[in-house]
C-alpha cells in the first residue's frame, strides 16, 4: 500500500467531491428577526434548556439527533440583549424573512446561473447538538440546478439554501455546553455542488470561486468563520464520507487527499479480512473483565482510571486482527484510532488501548502475554482491545466498538466527520437523513415577483473580464498584478480600500499589499493565516491617513501575524513606527550629510546612494522613500555635491 495519498491518480479510484460552502451575509438585520448582525462581549441574561428528538411527519427519528440526545447534555445559553432577542431564545416566533438576505441569496443563484423557485418556503432541519435552541434550524431552498465554469469542466451547483447561523459555543464539558445567542440567526447561504469535482486542487478551485462570488456581492461578512466549506467525499467501492468544518482554503486538497487514503486502507482492510477467511457474522465478542487483574499493574494510564468511582476494565478479543488495528489510515491516526473515536462520541469513553500498540502505556510485555491467556486468544493471530472507564460508559464503548469492526467487513461507512488542523478527520456522528426535515409552520412562503428578482440583479457582480479591464484601465494597475488581483479571495476587500481611500493612497499600493506582500511573508514562513481582512483595512487606513509610511506594511503585517490578537497600535509603537514629519527627515539627513561630507565630495557620483542608504536605516518604515529622496537631492544641490 502507498505510504501516502501523494501518488494516487484520483480519477482512477473514481473520486467523486461535492462542496457545501455556507458564507454568513453581512446584513442590517438577522434572519427572522430584527437584531443586528454582529458579534458582542455581552454575557447577557442566561437560561439553561435539554434538547430531545422528535419523529418527522413519516414517523422516523434522524440517528444523527438520536446520537446528540443519548449524550444527555445540558445547554446553557447567554443571550445578550444587543445582539439578541425572545426569537432566538425560542420564546417569540420568528418575523417575517429578512428580505434583504432573500435578495442577496437571489443575486448569488443569477450568478450561477440557477433556476430560482416560483415560492420560497421555510424548512425545519432537526438538530440537537444545543446549537439551536428550539432544536432546529430554520433553511429556505431559494435555487436549484445551476452551473460555474471551471477550467476542468463545467461544475454542477445542486442548491443554493437561506438559513440561520447557529449559536456560537463558548466552552463544552462532558454533561454541559456553553452557547451565545449573538451569531444564532446570522443569514447564511448554503452552496450545495454537484459531485462533479475530481481532484484535490479542484476542489480548492471551485470552492475559491463559490466563496469569492459571493463576497463581489459586497454583502458577505469577512473574517474567520464567515466562510465554512464541507465535503462530501467518495471512491469506486466507498461510501459518502461529509466531512465539516473546513475554515481555510488552503486545507481543502489536503482533507481530501487524506480521505481518499483513509478510503483506500479501509477498502484493502475488507480485503485482507477475507484474505485472512474472516466473516462478519463471526464477530460476536464478549468482553472479559480484567479490572481485579490490573489493580497491580505499573500502569499510570490505567491505575488513575481505577481511581475514580465505579471504574473497570475490558478487554475485548478480536479472533484474526493482529496487525490490522495498528493499520494507519491516515498520518498520525490508525483503525485502533477510529474505533477509539466511536467509544469517544457514542460512550464518553476517554480513549483505548490495543494490543498492536502494546507493550507501552506501562503494560509490560508479560501483562500482555497474560491478557491473550485469559482471552484464549494466540498472540499469532488475534488482536485484543482494553476499555477503561465508569461501568456504564465501558459497557456501551464495548457495544459500539463491536459494531465498528463488523462495519470493516463492508469497507466504508457512510458517516459525518470533522476536520482537524493537520487535514486528517475524526468521527463526529452517522450522516443525517431526511428524517430530520420537516415544515415550519410560523413562516408563510414568500412569492419571487419579477420586481424581486429585478431588485436583485442590481446586486450580481459584474464580470470578471470586465472588471479586470476597469481594474488596468481605471485603477492604473498593470496587467499582471491586476489578474493576480482577480485571482485573490481578497479582490472585494481590496475594492473595499480602494473606494474608501479614493484619492489619499494609490490603488497601487493597496493591491500590492494584497497579492505581493502577504505571498512574500507567507514564502519567508510567516503565518499569514492569522492576518485577517480587519488587520489590513486598520494598515491600509493608518497609510491613508499619513500615520504609517507605505514601506512598513511588510514589517507591520509581520509582525500581526505573530500577534493578532494585539491592537495595531500597540504593534506601532513597540515597532517604533511612528509617522516622521518632513522637518524630522530635513534634520536626519543633514546629520548623515554632515557625519559623511569628506566621503561625499570625495565620491560625488555615490553621494545620493550614501546618503540615502544610511538616512533610510534611520527612518525605514515611517516616511514614504520618495519624500527622503526628494530632500537628498535638495541638499546635495545645495552643496553642489551631484
Amino acid at each position: 500500500m502507498s505510504k501516502s495519498g501523494a501518488e494516487v491518480d484520483y480519477r482512477k479510484v473514481g473520486l467523486r467531491v461535492g462542496l457545501e460552502i455556507h458564507v454568513q451575509l453581512d446584513t442590517r438585520e438577522k434572519l427572522f428577526c430584527n437584531c443586528p448582525t454582529k458579534l458582542v462581549e455581552e454575557e447577557g441574561d442566561v437560561f439553561t434548556r435539554e434538547l430531545r428528538p422528535a419523529r418527522s411527519e413519516m414517523g422516523e427519528v434522524d440517528p444523527a439527533a438520536v446520537l446528540e440526545w443519548k449524550k444527555g447534555r445540558r445547554f446553557r445559553y447567554s443571550s445578550p440583549r444587543e445582539s439578541s432577542c425572545l426569537v432566538e431564545a425560542d420564546e417569540e416566533p420568528p418575523h417575517s424573512m429578512n428580505m434583504e438576505a432573500l435578495k442577496i441569496a437571489l443575486a448569488v443563484a443569477l450568478s450561477l446561473n440557477m433556476k430560482i423557485v416560483d415560492e420560497v418556503y421555510t424548512m425545519r432541519k432537526i438538530v440537537i447538538d444545543g446549537s439551536n435552541v428550539s432544536g432546529f434550524q430554520r433553511t429556505s431552498l431559494i435555487a436549484l440546478n445551476g452551473w460555474l465554469e471551471d477550467e476542468e469542466g463545467r461544475i454542477g451547483i445542486q442548491t443554493l439554501c437561506l438559513e440561520e447561523d447557529a449559536a456560537r459555543k463558548i466552552s463544552e464539558s462532558e454533561f454541559e455546553v456553553h452557547y451565545k445567542l449573538d451569531r444564532m440567526g446570522i443569514p447564511l447561504i448554503e452552496i450545495a455542488t454537484a459531485p462533479d469535482i475530481h481532484s484535490p486542487e479542484q476542489a480548492r478551485r471551485v470552492a475559491f470561486k463559490i466563496g469569492q462570488l459571493v463576497r463581489l456581492t459586497g454583502k458577505a461578512k469577512r473574517g474567520l468563520g464567515s466562510i465554512r466549506q464541507d465535503v462530501n467525499v467518495s471512491i469506486e467501492g466507498g461510501g459518502k464520507v461529509e466531512i465539516k468544518g473546513i475554515q481555510h482554503l488552503y486545507l481543502i486538497p489536503k482533507v481530501i487527499e487524506y480521505e481518499v487514503l483513509r478510503q483506500t486502507r479501509l477498502l484493502w482492510l475488507r480485503d485482507e479480512l477475507a484474505r485472512r477467511g474472516l466473516a462478519k457474522e463471526s464477530i460476536r465478542v464478549e468482553p472479559v473483565d480484567l479490572t481485579e487483574f490490573f489493580k497491580n499493574t505499573q500502569s499510570k494510564l490505567i491505575k488513575k482510571i481505577l481511581s475514580e468511582k465505579d471504574a473497570v476494565v475490558y478487554a475485548l478479543k478480536l479472533e484474526g486482527f493482529k496487525g490490522l488495528l495498528g493499520l494507519e489510515l491516515q498520518p498520525g491516526r490508525r483503525f485502533g484510532t477510529e474505533l477509539a473515536d466511536y467509544a469517544r462520541v457514542w460512550a464518553g469513553v476517554g480513549g483505548l488501548i490495543h494490543s498492536d500498540e502494546l507493550p507501552g502505556y506501562g503494560i509490560s510485555s508479560g501483562e500482555v502475554a497474560e491478557i491473550y491467556k485469559r482471552l484464549g486468544g494466540n498472540p499469532e493471530r488475534d488482536a485484543f482491545v482494553i476499555v477503561a472507564g465508569e461501568r456504564g460508559k465501558v459497557q456501551k464503548a464495548v457495544e459500539v466498538i463491536v459494531e465498528r469492526v463488523r462495519a470493516a467487513f463492508d469497507g466504508v461507512p457512510e458517516e459525518t466527520r470533522g476536520a482537524n488542523p493537520d487535514g486528517t478527520t475524526r468521527y463526529m456522528r452517522p450522516r443525517p437523513g431526511r428524517a430530520r426535515m420537516y415544515p415550519e409552520t410560523d413562516i408563510p412562503p414568500i412569492l419571487i415577483t419579477n420586481e424581486l428578482i429585478e431588485s436583485a440583479k442590481k446586486l450580481v457582480p459584474e464580470p470578471l473580464d470586465v472588471k479586470l479591464k476597469r481594474l488596468t484601465s481605471e485603477h492604473g494597475l498593470s496587467r499582471d498584478l491586476a489578474l493576480n488581483l482577480i485571482n485573490d479571495i481578497r479582490l472585494d476587500l481590496y475594492e473595499k480600500l480602494a473606494e474608501k481611500w479614493k484619492g489619499k493612497i494609490p490603488p497601487v499600493v493597496i493591491a500590492s499589499t494584497i497579492v505581493n506582500t502577504l505571498k512574500m511573508l507567507e514564502n519567508e514562513g510567516v503565518h499569514v493565516e492569522n492576518i485577517e481582512d480587519e488587520h489590513i483595512e486598520k494598515v491600509i487606513e493608518y497609510v491613508a491617513e499619513g500615520r504609517l509610511a507605505k514601506e512598513a506594511i511588510p514589517d507591520v503585517l509581520r509582525k500581526i501575524a505573530e500577534r493578532p490578537t494585539s491592537k495595531i497600535e500597540e504593534i506601532l509603537e513597540e515597532m517604533g513606527l511612528r509617522k516622521a514629519s518632513e522637518s524630522e527627515v530635513v534634520e536626519v539627513v543633514n546629520k548623515v550629510i554632515e557625519e559623511n561630507i569628506e566621503k561625499l565630495r570625495s565620491k560625488p557620483g555615490k553621494a545620493f546612494n550614501i546618503v540615502m542608504s544610511e538616512a533610510m536605516k534611520i527612518l525605514r518604515g515611517r516616511v514614504d522613500g520618495s519624500l527622503v529622496a526628494d530632500i537628498v537631492k535638495k541638499k546635495l544641490s545645495e552643496l553642489n555635491i551631484t
